[in-house]
This record gives C-alpha cells, structure tokens and sequence, in this order.
C-alpha cells in the first residue's frame, strides 16, 4: 500500500511514527512536509517542520520537548549571545547547527530542497520518503496588531517568541501562490493508495502545504480515500495555540468545525477524540465518515493505535 500524509511538525511527526508501528512489510510511506515555517537564521536556512520529522522518525529527536535534538548542547548560541547576535527567542542547539549549514552550503551550491532533505534523510534512514511540499520559499506570515501598530511578522515570531499572546488576524502564506509543488509530490498523491492528514496544525502546517497550487487539487481528485484526525480534542488544542489561528481565518476551535473546514469534496473520513463522540452526527451530516476513538498520544501504543484506527476507517470508506 502507497500512503501519503501530509504533515507539519511535532504532532505531525509523532503519529508517523506510531502509522510506521502498524503498516504492513512493503507498505510505501511519502510525507509532504510544511515549509511554511522555514526561516533564515544566522544566515542559515532552518527547515523546523522537516527536521522535526527527520529526526523523530531516526531516533534524534528530544523527546520531551518534541522538537530539537536529544542530548543537545548550546555553546554556539551561547557565544553568538555574547557578540550581541540574535535573535536570542530561537534557540539552536550544536547539533541542529550541522544540519543547518549543510543544508545552506547544499543549497547555495544549487541544488533544490527537495534533493538536499533527501540527502540529509540519507544520514538519518526515517524509513519514510521525505519532501519538502515546494522546493521555492514560502514563508508563513501572521498579522497582528500590538504597540506597535498592525505588522506582519514570521509565523515564528508569533508562535515562538509571543508564544501567540497576541491574537491573530489574517495568516499569509507568502509565496505560496506562485510556489510549485516539488518533485514527486503530486506524482505521490495521485499514485497514493490512502491519503491521511495527521493531527498536524490545520491552517499553518497542512493549510500551508494546501495552499501550494496544485496540491489541494490533487487531493481531491485523488481516487484514494483521504482520512484526517482532529488536532482539537474537547474544544482544545492538544497542544500548541491551533485555536489563535483557527480563529484567524473564522473556524471554531472543534473537532467538527475543523472536519468541515476541511470540507467533505478534501476530507472522506475524520477520526474525533472520544471526548468529542457528539460531534460525530454533525460531521457525518455533512458528508464525511467519522468515528470517536481515543486521541491522546500518550505512548507509542496509543500512537499506533490512532494510526490502525485511520487505516480501519480508510477501509470502511474505501467500501
């Protein structure tokens, strides 16, 4: 079986790991990965999204904080502090700087993101096809009004440094309109035998990736059933501030409301936590499959337990 999913970053990455848990020997797994939130620090190219599930998927990854390197040291950031160099609000670790720079020599030595994300995956066996959803800059933006007036500023600026403080009130994907999808993504999509849409942020991770001309289209013309599982469990983020920009382009921070965000011509099944069981009726009136099972991804057992579960409804829907 051919699997595509479309993924962002530490939620994302996470039930990859648990789907990797429960496909058959031989079954194919293609990510497109948000690049939406990819910005230029220190003069390097930062792809967080796709590092986040590089590393998670090859055994890097900081477990508890979900993002970054484990066993991570920060005497770079230490010393560029002391020259005055920022910005000091993202930190990155020794380790993560290696990735970093051999991504930014790769790329001003020409060669595109998708082929430097597949050299780099080379080091680190994700036991997944890794692309980037456009080789050309998009950059995720979000309008807000503070003491300063109303600015735009770097998605990063806004989840990082405010921590989202501020509310939201228009997101850009910058670039995104003119961008292309990178090789191979929608050549994996048409050829995909199920499409899942993992528990990632539904406006700036998968949004983003859906906002690439060609991609949302592809989606929905696709002939495999397309299965997302809601970010949003008891009218909450699971984690992160998915309700600061849920609201910025008028969705309700629910399980329905982002399940009809999505729309029943993208999405042909959607799994909701078992706290949101009532919402079931509502999404099913609109026309897409659901069913209520546990969402929590509280240990790998649990993560692959959701994945078995969108591989069970992608059957049902499949007929």
């Amino acid at each position: 079986m051919r699997i595509v999913a479309l993924a962002g970053g530490i939620g994302g990455a996470r039930f990859l790991r648990g789907l990797k848990d429960v496909v058959a020997p031989g079954d194919e797994i293609t990510v497109i990965g948000n690049t939406g939130d990819d910005i230029h620090l220190f003069g390097l190219k930062v792809c967080p999204d796709l590092d986040t599930v590089m590393y998670t998927l090859g055994g890097g990854i900081h477990e508890e904080q979900g993002w970054g390197r484990a066993g991570e040291s920060f005497a770079v950031k230490e010393e560029l502090a002391a020259y005055g160099v920022g910005p000091s609000w993202f930190g990155l670790g020794d380790k993560d700087f290696a990735t970093h720079i051999v991504r930014t020599q790769m790329l001003a030595a020409g060669y595109p993101l998708s082929a430097v994300t597949e050299a780099l995956c080379d080091r680190w066996q994700p036991g997944v096809r890794l692309l980037p959803m456009s080789d050309d800059r998009v950059e995720t933006h979000v309008r807000i009004t503070d003491d300063q007036g109303t600015r735009a500023i770097h998605f990063q600026e806004y989840w990082v440094k405010l921590h989202a403080a501020v509310d939201a009130e228009a997101i850009i994907p910058v670039g995104a309109d003119t961008a292309k999808p990178a090789p191979g993504v929608l050549e994996a999509i048409g050829a995909a035998d199920l499409i899942l849409f993992p528990p990632s942020n539904p406006v700036v991770s998968i949004g983003t990736i859906l906002a690439v001309p060609g991609i949302r289209e592809a989606v929905a013309a696709a002939g495999a059933p397309v299965v997302g599982l809601s970010p949003i469990i008891g009218g909450a983020p699971v984690r992160g501030m998915a309700d600061k920009v849920l609201a910025a382009v008028g969705v309700e921070a629910s399980a329905s409301a982002v399940a009809l965000h999505y729309g029943a011509d993208l999405v042909d099944g959607w799994l909701v936590d078992v706290a949101d069981a009532g919402s079931v009726a509502e999404v099913e009136a609109a026309g897409i499959s659901c069913r209520a099972v546990p969402l929590l991804m509280t240990d790998p057992a649990a993560t692959a337990a959701m994945a078995r579960a969108a591989l069970e409804l992608a059957e049902q829907v499949r007929g």
